[in-house]
């Protein structure tokens, strides 16, 4: 899920010190304020990671370059991963912070470096050993952030407690000129060796002609991967035929209806391993229909990291009780004609979130859907809050099924940029 840029923004105290004297004067002189010597820090070097199997680690040697006219007395290398990777180990001169989802961004584990040394411009450098980076058992589609900065990035408040690493330090040694970039933020995507089951799960309804009963279905990712569509995915989504002879009169959220079947999208915790999601609707018996099954059955698009299709498809039953006359067997009635758009927040740790633990929505500290008829992205976006360069918090519900958009955002007050 794309993770949008955030810039650093100027505290109101700044911006009322700043009043007309000083704008005058800020007008009169632009020429005193401008820094000719300013470091243009850069980072690079880290090609696309791809083959690896969970488990095992991989090295990553970035490199450092100073772009600008004047040294840079002491920079800072943060590097961000999703929630399938994790740092085999933190050196000293690291510390380590796990971050929970919100707004789009996914869960992540950042490690924030600092190099009291001075990186001189025109020089390149990379570290006098690579950082190395651990795949566990739901690696599939993670990514990797490298962010570059001459200001110690502060630890994100929705993070948890900073941990400072154990191992000897890194150090900062030149290198020969080349593939050092020349953004200070780069994404990195890791692609590892492995699978998921999606399942859904019917239901087995019982009740008299005129009776509401509920009918709850489920959809399930057994695993052993997490999912983090990337852009241009094509989100999975849930395709629910009441039984006939039935008509809806409460729609589960997520879902909204198309001809006699609802399509119902999803929060990103479901896709994280062992994720589900549960749609809830509220059933009227109209009439006795002969062998009225409905289903439940996961979208068509190719899914080829899921190679068990034997548990996409699962049956709905009605059994009615009492007298009545048999009805013909046409379709089930429509109830709402949209379905509902509401849905509550994941909570910040197992399967709720985005670049690690499984927190609400999107991808986060609240909750977003994905599935239906929209695409959601899959990366770590563009720059970010302290840890990721990812971004503030909130809560984002994005009903695709419903194609419905609401997001409440919370700004943070940590920002990398």
């Amino acid at each position: 899920m794309p993770m949008p840029p955030h810039h650093r923004r100027a505290s109101r105290a700044a911006v009322a010190a700043l009043g007309a004297a000083g704008l005058i004067a800020l007008a009169a002189a632009p020429a005193a304020f401008a820094d000719d010597t300013a470091p243009e820090l850069t980072v690079g070097g880290v090609k696309p990671i791809s083959g690896v199997k969970p488990g095992s680690t991989f090295d990553v040697s970035a490199t450092v370059a100073n772009k600008g006219t004047g040294a840079a007395e002491k920079v800072w290398v943060t590097y961000a991963v999703t929630r399938g990777l994790d740092f085999a180990e933190v050196p000293s001169n690291c510390w380590t912070q796990r971050v929970r989802p919100y707004d789009e961004m996914p869960e992540r584990l950042t490690a924030v470096c600092g190099f009291d040394q001075a990186v001189e411009p025109g020089v390149a450098y990379t570290t006098d050993r690579p950082f190395r980076v651990t795949a566990l058992d739901r690696a599939f589609h993670d990514e990797l952030r490298l962010r570059v900065g001459a200001d110690e990035p502060g630890p994100d408040d929705n993070g948890s407690e900073p941990v400072t690493g154990t191992a000897p330090a890194l150090k900062l040694v030149e290198r020969q000129a080349g593939g050092e970039g020349t953004k200070q933020v780069v994404d990195v995507p890791v692609t590892s060796v492995n699978t998921a089951d999606y399942q859904v799960t019917g239901a087995a309804l019982k009740g008299r002609l005129g009776d509401t009963v509920p009918m709850k279905v489920e959809f399930h990712n057994a695993g052993p991967a997490w999912i983090m569509p990337r852009l241009g995915d094509q989100p999975v989504s849930v395709v629910i035929t009441p039984p006939a002879g039935t008509s809806v009169v409460k729609t589960a959220s997520f879902c909204r209806a198309q001809g006699q079947a609802y399509h119902c999208g999803m929060r990103a915790p479901a896709l994280n391993e062992d994720g589900q999601e549960t749609y809830t609707f509220q059933l009227k018996i109209d009439k006795r229909v002969a062998h009225a099954n409905g289903s439940v059955a996961l979208s068509t698009e190719a899914r080829p990291f899921d190679p068990d299709k034997t548990n996409d498809r699962a049956d709905i039953t009605l059994d009615v009780t009492g007298g009545g006359s048999t009805g013909s067997t046409g379709g089930s009635s429509e109830g709402s004609s949209s379905g509902s758009t509401g849905g509550s927040g994941g909570s910040a740790g197992g399967s709720t979130g985005g670049l690690g633990g499984s927190t609400g929505g999107s991808i986060g500290g609240g909750s977003g859907s994905i599935g239906g008829s929209s695409s959601t992205g899959g990366s770590l976006a563009a720059t970010g809050s302290s840890a990721l360069p990812v971004t503030g918090v909130a809560v984002a519900a994005v009903v695709t099924g419903a194609g419905t958009l609401i997001v409440v955002r919370r700004r943070r007050g940590q920002h990398l940029n």
